[in-house]
């Protein structure tokens, strides 16, 4: 445990003589960012710090011989406020058409999040009078909504959250049962619930006209993988006076005289003057010396990558499991962003790792015992490789986003600014949101 953080520290001969202005911890989509406000800010010279060797924090891919597979599912569009910092990187981007689908609970590949001919007009007049009932029922006795649970059961009823197999969904996305997630975890990642799963809203958007104005482009990292991509951004903001140092490991952030140090594994020290943080709250407090009371909970994310060749059974670019059985949660096809390698499709896979016991070969297993049952992927499926991360998002249980943000309180009364995903144990889900935020929390600063 390090010392507590009480504002004085033993000056090292290895101490950095160039005082910065800013310094950043992480340098993922809330620090580049948030170094970016820096600068356009007044800052002259802002240095960014990441255990990480690359840039962009958990926008990570992986290169398995000439496959190139990411750690997770990442789609950006045209219009995102992340390009007004850094627009060197629309012209990176490829441009793609996606689709999304669902495996049901009744083994067929549906729409997402929900689908009116599926979920409703092929239940037939009797299950349509047990829906409106379980809604009914929800709305006249659930009066207090304090789990994931009650907040999907309240908007759609019990009936129709079985259905659609959403209520299985949840404890693979949590890795918790969803009557232990606290609802504001729910309203973060689940709003479209209430915007647009009632029966109302449902109907409403059958009957309503497309929109005249034309969508925003969708589109995804470029074949190089993400650190091309960041290091673009990482350019910009050198060339406007910002300092990276990556794959540094920080033992500890002590402060003297106004000014933070960042002391390195190295015992190099790096002075600066503001200090924003974007890396986990509990890693923050443990390197100022902070003890946390009680632990905040974040998904392990365990992703498989495969190849395969044969008949996959679905169209749509990324699937979701609703049905009851398989570990695994979502897999996004990059075969279909970026062509076949090899005359092979290949496609990542995410598992929530507490769900198969951490083991890579009890997740693959299960995936392929499930995909088999519901004739997915028949043929020939190669497991290439796996990623686990660490960290991933956050789970909020046992009211942890109020203790999140008592520990915000408590690291900016000692004048550290905790923002992003990470910071401040925020579900951010994405680029856009963590940009926006991040702007927000500066601002408000």
């Amino acid at each position: 445990m390090n010392r507590p953080f009480d504002g004085s520290f033993l000056m090292t001969n290895s101490f950095d003589e160039a005082r910065y202005d800013g310094v950043v911890l992480g340098a993922g989509i809330s620090g580049l960012v948030a170094t970016s406000i820096l600068l356009r800010g007044g800052a002259r010279k802002v240095i960014v710090i990441d255990e990480y060797a690359h840039s962009g924090g958990n926008h990570i891919d992986c290169k398995i011989g000439d496959y190139t597979f990411d750690v997770g599912s990442y789609i950006f569009q045209d219009d995102s406020p992340l390009l007004a910092h850094f627009p060197e990187l629309l012209p990176l981007y490829i441009e793609i058409h996606p689709s999304w689908g669902r495996l049901t609970p009744q083994g067929a590949v549906s729409q997402y999040p929900l689908s009116i001919k599926d979920d409703l007009l092929s239940a037939g007049p009797m299950e349509w009078l047990r829906m409106v009932g379980s809604i009914i029922f929800a709305r006249t006795f659930r009066r207090k909504i304090r789990s994931a649970k009650d907040f999907a059961t309240f908007w759609i009823g019990k009936r129709l959250l079985e259905r659609t197999g959403l209520g299985f969904y949840l404890s693979r996305f949590y890795g918790f049962p969803a009557d232990q997630v606290d609802v504001k975890f729910a309203e973060k990642r689940m709003l479209w619930i209430k915007e647009h799963a009632t029966l109302r809203n449902l109907v409403a958007r059958v009957l309503r006209r497309a929109p005249d104005v034309p969508p925003n482009r969708q589109l995804v990292r470029p074949r190089e993988g993400f650190a091309f991509l960041y290091q673009k951004a990482v350019e910009r903001l050198e060339g406007r006076g910002a300092s990276f140092v990556l794959g540094a490991k920080i033992t500890r952030v002590e402060r003297q005289n106004g000014d933070f140090s960042i002391v390195l594994a190295n015992e190099r020290a790096i002075a600066g003057r503001r200090l924003v943080s974007t890396v986990p709250l509990a890693r923050i407090q443990d390197l100022c010396g902070l003890q946390a009371h009680r632990e905040m909970k974040t998904v392990t994310l365990l992703t498989l990558f495969y190849s395969f060749s044969g008949k996959r059974g679905f169209t749509q670019s990324i699937l979701y499991n609703f049905s009851r059985e398989g570990a695994w949660k979502r897999l996004t096809m990059h075969s279909d962003f970026y062509g076949k390698c090899h005359g092979r499709e290949f496609f990542s896979v995410e598992i929530n790792a507490e769900h198969v016991a951490h083991d890579r070969d009890k997740a693959d297993c299960d995936f392929r015992t499930h995909t088999c049952d519901n004739s997915l992927f028949l043929g020939d499926l190669r497991l290439e490789g796996a990623h686990v991360l660490d960290n991933a998002y956050p789970i909020y249980t046992d009211q942890a986003d109020e203790r999140a943000g008592r520990a915000v309180v408590a690291l900016r009364q000692l004048g550290i600014e905790s923002i992003g995903r990470q910071g401040r144990f925020d579900y951010q889900p994405t680029a856009r949101d963590s940009t926006l935020k991040a702007e927000a929390a500066l601002r408000s600063d």
